[in-house]
């Protein structure tokens, strides 16, 4: 039997499409457009190229670019000939992201030209990166020297390799911030991945008729693979920008006539507030969905006043589960609010307590999950993917309730973890940079109410007794240290943090005590 015969990979999956909706709209990024046919076979012809560079199955590629058609092809050219792709938040500084480049292995590394400077800069720290590989953007932009040219890659007339690909390979390896200062790699399979396109496509209500807006960066998992992924899946329209901004994304709703569009709270706020929303026709959008953070009830009330034709959709999951784990759908937003749903269609979720017993209604316990979307585990840590798959479950680290009806909120987070403007920040990697300072007692970082962020990074902190520390300095000293987004936006002076008996931190107990610091933002 031919080994391609009974496949199902992502290497399958823009072929199908292709064949399906040859003349089809697939990719729109600035003035470029590609029908499925010609993106199939550019992907195709960017794989050969790869493959004559030394590419091949098992290879990690890191990626580490703004938005662009390139990146599109590029993710299913590297499954095409059985890569592994590393995306990379392009907010990291280049220490944070040479060590993601080092862990995996990384040996080609793409990016373009606004980031690549901080591409070098990364690169040259003791990593296995051999090359580059150039990405045009979605504004025209020269080739930078000493780079392969992704337009040169695409022109190959080299053969496709014919690759021993099945569902069961490494598809790629997505890096997410943990309590622990280091991030974690979750590995996950072409099956893991597709069997979540499936609980998108039925769950989320994707479909070939949507003409949909992709605006959060790709190197995440949740625009990448509950959007885009699914998308091409089912042979919809896309438009891809890089500037998630209200006087970009406005313009662009109207212009192309966008049905469905993805972003955070974070997003959603910033288009409703914007002098734009109320001058620009929006009434094609018909689907909006959101996640990474809770929505605030009176956004989402907000947003369904000013927009009576959109249905929404709250999508709640992690990255170690490719991610989607649960969904809120449209008649539920007004009857559940704040609420992240009920498992989808591939996925079983629980709340349970220490000892695996499911909790009674409106008790707190931890979400846990099992499903073919998840990961095999961590890339080179078997005792953290132990960790996360004790008991016969993977452990979320997020802490809910659920009702009577089996609807999960999520109300704390058991590894301390912020999201701020629809970004991971762990709580003590922020802590560690701050214990630098030789004038620190103590710190503990939380993330707090914001009406922009939804939360904000801040940092409670004990100052030794008789030296001196101000805000500033202590902003100005984070701010030179790690991505923005994990930088805190403001920092607290007090005289002690507070405990349990045992000496435990007491987190929750500091964000409500400082709960309405941004009041007044």
């Amino acid at each position: 039997m031919h080994p391609a015969l009974r496949r199902q990979t992502l290497a399958d999956l823009l072929h199908r499409s292709a064949a399906r909706h040859p003349d089809q709209l697939a990719i729109a990024c600035g003035e470029l457009r590609w029908s499925y046919a010609e993106f199939d076979a550019l992907v195709s012809r960017l794989g050969a190229g790869l493959a004559a560079r030394g590419v091949a199955k098992g290879t990690r590629v890191a990626v580490l670019a703004r938005n662009s058609h390139a990146f599109a092809a590029l993710r299913f050219a590297l499954a095409r000939i059985g890569a592994v792709l590393v995306p990379i938040n392009f907010m990291l500084k280049a220490d944070e992201a040479a060590y993601i480049l080092r862990h995996a292995g990384a040996t080609l590394l793409a990016t373009d030209s606004g980031l690549a400077d901080l591409a070098r800069a990364a690169a040259a720290q003791d990593t296995a990166v051999r090359e580059f590989l150039w990405l045009p953007s979605e504004q025209t932009t020269a080739p930078e020297p000493g780079m392969l040219c992704f337009d040169d890659l695409a022109a190959s007339t080299a053969p496709l390799p014919e690759v021993d690909l099945a569902g069961s390979d490494l598809l790629q390896i997505v890096y997410t911030s943990g309590t622990e200062s280091l991030p974690k790699g979750a590995m996950l399979t072409h099956d893991a991945v597709l069997w979540q396109y499936v609980s998108c496509l039925v769950d989320a209500g994707i479909g070939a008729d949507d003409f949909m807006l992709h605006a959060l960066p790709l190197y995440h998992c949740a625009q990448l693979d509950v959007f885009l992924g699914p998308a091409i899946y089912c042979g919809a329209r896309n438009v891809i920008t890089a500037a998630p901004t209200p006087d970009n994304l406005l313009p662009l709703i109207e212009r192309h006539r966008i049905t469905s569009f993805f972003a955070p709270p974070t997003v959603w706020i910033a288009l409703l507030r914007s002098p734009l929303f109320d001058k620009t026709d929006l009434s094609s959008l018909k689907k909006g969905y959101y996640g990474a953070s809770i929505m605030p009830v009176a956004v989402m009330q907000e947003i369904l006043q000013r927009l009576p034709g959109l249905k929404l959709w709250n999508l709640y999951g992690q990255t170690e589960i490719a991610p989607l784990a649960t969904m809120l759908g449209p008649d539920e937003q007004l009857s559940k609010p704040g609420s992240c749903g009920r498992a989808v269609l591939n996925v079983e979720t629980r709340v349970v307590d220490d000892a695996m017993n499911d909790v009674e209604p409106g008790e707190v316990g931890e979400i846990v999950h099992r499903s073919p979307h998840l990961m095999l585990g961590y890339f080179h840590d078997d005792e953290r993917t132990r960790a996360a798959f004790e008991g016969g479950w993977f452990h979320s680290g997020d802490l809910a309730t659920v009702d009577a009806d089996g609807y999960i909120s999520v109300v704390d987070r058991k590894k301390d973890m912020i999201k701020t403007g629809g970004e991971n920040v762990a709580s003590r990697e922020v802590e560690e940079v701050i214990y630098r300072l030789p004038q620190v007692s103590e710190v503990a970082v939380v993330g707090l109410p914001h009406p922009r962020w939804v939360e904000a990074v801040v940092a409670i902190v004990v100052v030794k007794a008789g030296q001196a520390l101000s805000e500033a300095e202590l902003l100005a000293h984070c701010q030179a240290r790690m991505a923005p987004f994990k930088a805190p936006k403001r920092a607290v002076f007090v005289d002690a943090l507070p405990k349990n008996p045992s000496g435990k931190l007491l987190k929750r107990q500091l964000r409500e005590t400082h709960s309405k610091l941004f009041d007044d933002a």
